[in-house]
This record gives structure tokens, sequence and C-alpha cells, in this order.
């Protein structure tokens, strides 16, 4: 994909200030040698808990870091397309021009679905479900259709992970068109998987533009640590289940709205807000009755979201394109402030991944409930990737609660009780 000016110098911008912001120390305890068993404070919700090694990727929260095998996200970025991310993240090294051309190879010819899987969709489509639960489906069923599905072997799961990144476009597009009340597109083989997925998403073959930023969100949002659908996916195969049911595990995680559906909220509040000159008031009532402000802190990070930074920039060049996109845009950008300089510093709060890609899928006139579904579509090299890693010294996840109940009490006959 030949680069575009304006969208590589917003690229080296955001390298240059996050490489302004951090030094180049990483986390001694989470990076390094290491022999098990793990010294760990574990919290509530496994905050803390080490479950795993990987050389797959490393986010340092405190300083605003996302490494994929090595290399840094702005760099990928800078100088990668997906396809070369998601064969990254799947084997650990970029791939020379014979690997890259035969695993692009692979993911056009994987690209189709079953028509069957299509006319499920419809079928679905006067229940109103969201579309991630639409997704989850197509997924599961693209698993009962493959007979190599309940093959436990690397290779075999390997052969899965890379008809998944290459379908999970199509199924997306396919998707967003039934819930418009269209036609789903056939994939395109010659495009890239970003730009066919605005094509098959929007009925239009995108420009350049579009196509670049697609490209850049896909990498941005392929892998990212122990996040919660990662794990959930990782768990389900732990148990030697199929790819196909792992992947559609993860797909239900990244559901929630404190997960994947986070973006589709900051939309709705920059809606709700209106316009720029009502963030005051509009943030004072927030706090007031304690609500949660969408798109900003994060469980790892303590420093701006890098992804952020690159997201931030994208949406001010896409939202000039209405008067209704650059209002959401440029509410957006009072709102940080107003966030950043009560809770910057104090409570190390600030824009994260979703913040600004909702905007920035907006003006590309995508429907807000597909933002999180064309997430999956990204994710799924980051799920898949971290799967196969584990499951070659695989050990089945089984963790220990504490009892907190009472031990011993009577049991009382249903007529004796209250």
């Amino acid at each position: 994909m030949e680069p575009l000016p304006n969208i590589q110098e917003i690229i080296t911008k955001a390298k240059q200030q996050a490489r302004r912001e951090t030094d180049s120390e990483p986390e001694p305890s989470l990076t390094g040698e290491f022999e098990w068993p793990a010294p760990c404070e574990v919290k509530p919700g496994l905050d803390g808990a080490i479950a795993c090694t990987t050389k797959i990727g490393y986010v340092n929260g405190s300083k605003g870091w996302l490494i994929y095998c090595g290399i840094d996200i702005f760099d990928l970025c800078e100088n990668s397309s997906f396809e070369e991310t998601a064969y990254l993240l799947l084997f650990g090294n970029l791939p020379t021009r014979s690997e890259f051309d035969a695993f692009e190879s692979k993911l056009r010819t994987y690209r189709s679905v079953p028509s069957e899987i299509i006319d499920q969709i419809k079928n679905l489509r006067s229940y109103q479900p969201h579309p991630m639960a639409s997704l989850q489906t197509a997924v599961s069923m693209l698993g009962d259709m493959d007979p190599t599905a309940d093959d436990p072997s690397v290779e075999a799961e390997t052969e899965v992970a890379i008809k998944l990144t290459a379908q999970m476009t199509t199924l997306v597009g396919a998707i967003a068109r039934i819930r418009a009340g269209a036609e789903p597109l056939a994939p395109d083989p010659d495009l890239p998987l970003g730009a066919d997925l605005v094509r098959m998403m929007t009925g239009k073959t995108p420009s350049p533009e579009d196509a670049r930023v697609m490209d850049i969100a896909l990498i941005l949002h392929a892998d990212h640590g122990m996040n919660a659908s990662t794990f959930t996916t990782m768990v389900i195969n732990s148990s030697l289940s199929d790819m196909y049911s792992s992947v559609a595990g993860g797909i239900g995680s990244l559901k929630g709205p404190l997960h994947g559906g986070a973006n589709e909220a900051v939309l709705e509040d920059l809606r709700e807000i209106g316009a720029p000159d009502k963030v005051d008031e509009w943030y004072e009532e927030a706090r007031k009755t304690k609500r949660k402000v969408m798109g900003f802190g994060h469980r790892v990070y303590k420093a701006y979201d890098p992804r952020a930074r690159i997201l931030e920039p994208m949406a001010d060049l896409l939202s000039n394109r209405s008067p209704e996109n650059r209002q959401l845009y440029e509410t957006a950008v009072v709102l940080e402030k107003k966030v950043v300089e009560e809770l910057g510093a104090t409570k190390s709060i600030f824009p994260n991944v979703d913040f600004y890609s909702g905007i920035v899928y907006d003006a590309m006139g995508i429907e807000s409930a597909m933002f999180t579904p064309i997430f999956a579509a990204s994710r799924i090299a980051g799920w898949t990737a971290r799967t196969l890693e584990y499951l070659k010294d695989n050990r089945i996840f089984r963790p220990r609660a504490i009892y907190v109940g009472p031990l011993h009490v009577d049991h009382e006959p249903i007529e004796e009780r209250g």
C-alpha cells in the first residue's frame, strides 16, 4: 500500500511526541528472563496475576508503550500493513517477500464464507441482534462447517487462525450490509483486508485515505496484552477446545461496553453533549452523578495511550468532511482537555484507544454499532497468535477462588425452613 504523505506525517509526529515523553527502560518485573513460579500480587479481576510468558506483545502502561514482537506500534503503522502485522503476530517475525506472498495468497483464498452463514445472518435480522452476537453465531457456524475444526494440533489451529483472519472482514462486512437492508458484497481479493472491509461495509470502494486509515486502525487494535477477550480465547482453547469456539468466546468478551463496546459509547456521549461549548455543563453533571466518562482511563495505561496518539490526529484529518463530523471532533478535544486537566496528573487518566476511534469510523460513514465488530476483525490476529503460542506448551487454566462462606450449616427439612 502506497504511503500517503499527510498520514505518514501524522504517524511520524505521533512517534516523535511519544519518544520525547518516555524513556527506553522496560519494566524489569515484566520483561526478560523468567522462571516459574511467578512472584506476583494478585488483586480482584486477576489484576497483577501472571498467567504465562509471551514473545508476542508487550504493553508498558506507565510509559505508553505498545510493542508487537519487539517492534514499536508506531513503526508498524508507519511502514507495515495489517496483513504483515498479522503475519508478525502469528509467526514472530516480519515475513520475507516470498513468505508474505504465500501468506497473502492464503488470505485471498480463504476470504469467502459459505452462503449458509450469510443466510443465517439474514434470518436473524428480524430479531435485531447486536452485530457482535451475529458475528459470534457466524464464527461458530464456520467451525461447524470446517472438517478440520477439532484437530487440536498447532499446525491445524494455525491454518484456522489464517482462515479466520481472512473471513472476519467478510463476516463484518456482511453483517453491516444486512443491518442496512442491503445485499452483502462478495470479498474482493485484489484489495487489502482493510480497504475491502470498508468497501464491504459501506458499499463503496474506499478512497486511498480511508483505506490507509482503516489499515492503521486494524494494526493498532491487533494485540494488547492479556486483555479480557484475549484471555477468554486462551482459557477456552486451553481445554483443547477448537479455535472457532475459542474465538467465539473472545467475541462474547469483546462485546461488553467495558472492553470493545466503549468507542460506541464515546460517540453517544459526544452526541449527547452536542457542541464544544456545552462540555463544561455536561462534564460537571457527569462528575456530580458519578457517571463514567467513556473513552478515558485504562487498567494498564497510566500514560497517554499510544494508539490514541495516532487516532486523534486521524480523527482531526477525517472530521473535516462534514460540519457534524467536525463538531464531534471539536467536542472531543474540549472534553479531553477538561478530563486531563482535572484527572491526568492526579489519577493518570488520559484518552484511550476508544476515545477517537469512533470519530474516525463515523467519518467513514460506518454505523456506530459496527465499531466493535471492526475491533474483532483486527483483534483476531492477537487472539489466535497468543492462543497458538500458549498451545505449544499447553496447560489448562485452573485458578482457585477463596471461599468466604460458612463451612458447617445444618441441612433442615423443607417443612422446617422459615
